[in-house]
């Protein structure tokens, strides 16, 4: 059930409307959009992407352009036409 103080978006991600994100998940006007057209489950699905990105591409997250290539992966998942893995990538069983 959800809470009457629960805030719904109509969700890019999930092409469905769905409770909302608490709070600005990133800094900016990126932040405000995400916050804005992304719900929590929309949102747990980026984080669980960028994981896997992370680990794949063995990215250091605090290296400038490990940051600037997550925000433009961040942006083509969300709001784009989706996220491509890696090459060689393969879903592990539990997925």
């Amino acid at each position: 059930m959800i809470d009457k103080a629960t805030r719904i978006v109509n969700c890019v991600v999930l092409k469905r409307e769905a409770p909302g994100l608490d709070r600005l998940p990133y800094p900016g006007d990126l932040g405000a959009r995400i916050w804005r057209q992304v719900s929590k489950e929309g949102w747990q699905s980026w984080v669980a992407h960028q994981t896997m990105l992370i680990n794949e591409n063995r990215l250091v997250a605090v290296d400038p352009k490990a940051r600037k290539f997550l925000v433009e992966e961040m942006e083509k998942f969300l709001f784009g036409a989706g996220a491509e893995k890696p090459p060689g990538y393969v879903t592990p069983l539990n997925e």
